[in-house]
């Protein structure tokens, strides 16, 4: 949102990212999803890592947020570090079933979307069985941003997802995690950073 006070020490972290690397050829929505992810983890690699839909995707993704569409995230983590507005999350709620395999935040997102239908954004930082899960139904998001962290299924999860052709922010890499997949939400939810994108290093993050 414009007018929220940025400290001087973020100002001077999105500087110095900028002095590290050049992202000034990124299309606004496409930069400000790929160095909010950076600024988030000082990890610079994000930057070849990442794969995020084409700025037309990102850019209708936020008018959708913006007109009020849902806002999905996967744990209470992700859905904590989404700071401009509220994101439903049932992971408490939610119970798996050992038997069948279906785990916690699978189940989570069975409830998600009994509640918000289609046309939401889905962000996913923690879990591949959520990732895993989303695919499987028939979410008709808006976006899905795909960053489950780990070593068993986060690869695979969000390489399915890729495959998929779902509108999609993920990472090739086993990385990822609640504060990146936050982060990516954060930046679509800022409108003025497609309006101004030199500026909200300074003026509106």
């Amino acid at each position: 949102m414009t007018g929220r006070q940025v400290h001087p020490i973020e100002q001077e972290s999105y500087r110095r990212l900028r002095a590290r690397a050049d992202t000034s050829h990124l299309p606004p929505l496409t930069r400000a999803v790929a160095e909010r992810v950076v600024h988030s983890s000082a990890d610079l690699d994000y930057l070849d890592d990442l794969v995020i839909a084409d700025e037309a995707v990102l850019r209708a993704a936020a008018d959708a947020l913006a007109a009020g569409a849902p806002l999905v995230a996967d744990v209470e983590m992700v859905a904590a570090g989404i700071t401009a507005r509220r994101a439903l999350c049932r992971v408490r709620d939610a119970k798996g079933d050992p038997e069948t395999g279906l785990t916690r935040s699978a189940a989570a997102i069975r409830m998600a979307l009994d509640e918000v239908g289609h046309g939401a954004v889905w962000v996913i930082g923690c879990a591949p069985t959520a990732l895993e899960e989303l695919l499987l139904l028939d979410a008709r998001p808006a976006l899905v941003i795909g960053l489950p962290v780990g070593f068993v299924g986060a690869a695979e999860s969000k390489a399915a997802l890729r495959a998929s052709g779902l509108p999609a922010v993920s990472n090739i890499s086993e990385k990822g995690g609640s504060a990146v997949a936050a982060a990516a939400a954060n930046a679509l939810l800022y409108p003025d950073l497609y309006s101004h994108p030199d500026r909200y290093s300074q003026e509106s993050l």
